[in-house]
């Protein structure tokens, strides 16, 4: 049981919090330009509840920072954004952004819960993944109900439970390789969600950013993308399994950006590094040996795409530093 004073935060939930932070101002920005633009009324009141949260979010995590007297992030604020920019996505594509992020949101809020130990923490992140639990539930009946959610593939039951009886269950590369199982075509059916999503939202960022470094960085992330989905395509036609539809006609042909660069950027970078994440989760469990050599190649891929873009974060000054260790070698030296 926690002692009746109040401990300081840790640098687990400083950095939760500054994660967050950051996270939800982007949002912020995002969600008013959507509103701005989206006309189905369905679609608005699930926009406008996502938005409610992250403010929210961000209001109680400046609380927190203040107590320790921890500077708040800069973040991203009004200036990231042009309301009046023209319509970048349909109103589809909204829907589906927030049924992905959503899911983004309750895997984020998951680990900051379990590596939280103050009680006020834990209660803030367990408020946060139930809120996100609805924000991802009404997302999916919406899509659902206007038919645009591709359902997973469905698998026909054994008449009985079965063991594994030989170690050809584990072969990929050679020989003749079994059928995907329900583990393995839940992650692959999952990350082409995923990136379906994050291709479509990078091609359109691409047509407007202003930068030309930003451009060719951002083409550069949907010839990935193109790439990834086909790998994961033909794992899953090769045993006459259906693959999630391309959103990429979602994008209009708009070239005024509605975001800086900087906001396009973190936000490629986030999405990038959740595909690090989720990949790194499907390699665990696939049981074939060509999943694992595909999911650790790709893995590699989006690891060199994220540290290429976190270069062009440092170089215009647009990355922000999260809370660090005190350098003791500096501080010896009488440097600051």
């Amino acid at each position: 049981m926690e002692t009746q004073h109040n401990p300081k935060l840790v640098s687990t939930e400083l950095a939760n919090l500054w994660t967050q932070y950051m996270n939800d101002s982007m949002a912020i920005c995002v969600i008013n330009y959507m509103l701005k633009k989206v006309e189905d009324d369905d679609i608005r009141s699930i926009l406008e509840f996502s938005l409610s949260l992250s403010k929210r979010h961000t209001e109680v995590i400046k609380g927190f920072l203040s107590e320790e007297e921890y500077p708040i992030p800069y973040g991203f604020t009004d200036g990231d954004v042009n309301l009046e920019a023209p319509r970048l996505f349909s109103d589809s594509f909204f829907l589906k952004y927030m049924h992905i992020m959503a899911a983004h949101g309750m895997t984020g809020y998951a680990v900051a819960f379990t590596t939280s130990a103050r009680a006020d923490m834990r209660k803030f992140y367990a408020d946060c993944n139930n809120e996100t639990i609805e924000l991802f539930n009404r997302s999916l009946d919406l899509l659902l109900s206007k038919g645009l959610y591709t359902r997973p593939p469905y698998l026909h039951p054994p008449e009985m439970a079965q063991y594994v009886k030989k170690q050809g269950f584990l072969t990929g590369w050679f020989g003749n390789r079994r059928p995907l199982n329900g583990i393995e075509i839940s992650n692959i059916t999952f990350n082409m969600n995923k990136t379906v999503m994050g291709k479509a939202m990078v091609l359109g960022f691409g047509q407007v950013a202003q930068s030309k470094d930003v451009r060719e960085y951002l083409m550069r992330g949907t010839q990935l993308s193109s790439k990834h989905l086909e790998i994961f395509s033909s794992l899953l036609h090769e045993d006459n399994l259906p693959s999630p539809p391309s959103w990429d006609s979602e994008v209009t042909n708009s070239t005024i950006s509605p975001f800086s660069d900087k906001l396009i950027m973190f936000h490629t970078g986030v999405l990038t590094q959740t595909a690090v994440a989720f990949y790194g989760a499907a390699l665990a469990v696939s049981m074939r040996r060509d999943l694992a050599t595909q999911y650790t190649r790709l893995t590699a891929e989006m690891e060199q795409y994220g540290e290429d873009g976190a270069n062009i974060l440092i170089n215009n000054g647009w990355m922000e530093q999260p809370p660090t260790a005190d350098d003791r070698v500096t501080l010896a030296s009488g440097k600051k």
